[in-house]
C-alpha cells in the first residue's frame, strides 16, 4: 500500500506544488545569470555524487545503505530547497530554475546512475535495476505532475495563484507523512543504524553547503546567489530518494526497504543543518 499507492501519489501531488508556481520563463530565465547557475548544476550533478561515494566508503556503509545514500545524493533539490532559499534571502528565481531543469534531468541521471551504485557497491550480488522502468516511472511522477502544474499556471492563473499557498501547506505535510511512513515501516533498521547514518546525512549537508558558499565566492558571485547555490548543492528531494530507492530493490509493495532508511534519515537531520544556515544568512 505505501509502495504502490502512498507514495506515488504524495510525490505526484509534492512535485505538482512545484509545477503550480513554474512558468516557461523559469527554464530560459538561466540565460540571465549563466555562471551562477553552471556552477550550480555542476555541484549537484557532479560533486555531490562524489562527496557522497566519499562518505560511504569512510563510514564504511553496508552496500544497502551506501546504494540509498548515492540516491538521495543523485536527486534533485525539490520544493525545499526552494522554500529555504526564499526564507534565506537568496535568489529564488535563480533556485527555481535549478530545480526545475535538475528534476527534468534526473529523470535520465539517475536511473542510470543508479544501477550504477547497485553493481559498484553490491558487485555480483546486486539484483537487475530495471533503468527503462525507474525512468519511466520517474517522468510519471515528477515530470508529468510538474507539467500539469505549469498548464494550470499558464491557462487559469488567478485560481493557480489562490490555491497555490494552501497547495504548498500540503506538500509539507504529505512529505513529513512519507518520511514518519518510511521510519516506522523501517524503526529497527533506523535505530539499530542511527549512530552511522545520523552523521553521514549531517556531513553531507554541512560538506555540501560549506562547497556550495565557497564555490560560489571563489567566482566572486554575489550573496544572494551564493546562498541560493549553497543550499541547492546541500538540499535533496528526500521523497523522490525514497521512491527511487523502493524501484531499485524491487520490494513487494508492503514495506519500505533499508535502501530508503538514508533519505529517511536525512529528511529529518536536513533541517536541524540548514535551519540555523537559513538564519545565518538572512542575519549576515
Amino acid at each position: 500500500m505505501i509502495v504502490k499507492v502512498l507514495l506515488p501519489l504524495i510525490l505526484f501531488f509534492i512535485m505538482f506544488s512545484l509545477g503550480l508556481g513554474l512558468r516557461g520563463r523559469d527554464f530560459s530565465r538561466v540565460l540571465k545569470f549563466p555562471v551562477a547557475f553552471g556552477i550550480g548544476l555542476l555541484n549537484q550533478i557532479v560533486l555531490l555524487p562524489l562527496v557522497a561515494l566519499g562518505l560511504a566508503h569512510l563510514f564504511g556503509l553496508e552496500a544497502m545503505f551506501a546504494v540509498g545514500l548515492m540516491i538521495l545524493a543523485l536527486c534533485p533539490g525539490g520544493v525545499t530547497s526552494n522554500l529555504l532559499a526564499k526564507l534565506a534571502g537568496g535568489n529564488a528565481p535563480l533556485s527555481i530554475s535549478l530545480t526545475a531543469i535538475t528534476s527534468l534531468l534526473s529523470i535520465v541521471t539517475v536511473p542510470f546512475l543508479a544501477a550504477f551504485s547497485v553493481n559498484y557497491f553490491m558487485g555480483q550480488g546486486a539484483p537487475r535495476v530495471d533503468v527503462t522502468g525507474i525512468g519511466l516511472t520517474m517522468f510519471l511522477i515528477t515530470a508529468v505532475p510538474v507539467g500539469i502544474g505549469m498548464l494550470l499556471t499558464a491557462k487559469y492563473s488567478a485560481l493557480a495563484e489562490k490555491i497555490a499557498p494552501g497547495v504548498s501547506r500540503a506538500a509539507v505535510v504529505l512529505f513529513v507523512v512519507i518520511i514518519v511512513a518510511a521510519l516506522a515501516k523501517n524503526w529497527g533498521v533506523f535505530s539499530s543504524n542511527l549512530g552511522t547514518l545520523g552523521p553521514v546525512a549531517v556531513l553531507l549537508n554541512v560538506v555540501m553547503l560549506a562547497l556550495g558558499i565557497a564555490s560560489a565566492r571563489m567566482l566572486r558571485l554575489e550573496k544572494r546567489d551564493a546562498t541560493t547555490i549553497s543550499i541547492e548543492s546541500g538540499v535533496q528531494n528526500g521523497t523522490l530518494a525514497i521512491a527511487v530507492g523502493s524501484l531499485v530493490a524491487g520490494v513487494d509493495g508492503q514495506v519500505l526497504p533499508p535502501e530508503t532508511v538514508p533519505a529517511a534519515v536525512y529528511s529529518i537531520t536536513m533541517y536541524f543543518v540548514c535551519l540555523p544556515f537559513v538564519f545565518w544568512r538572512r542575519r549576515s
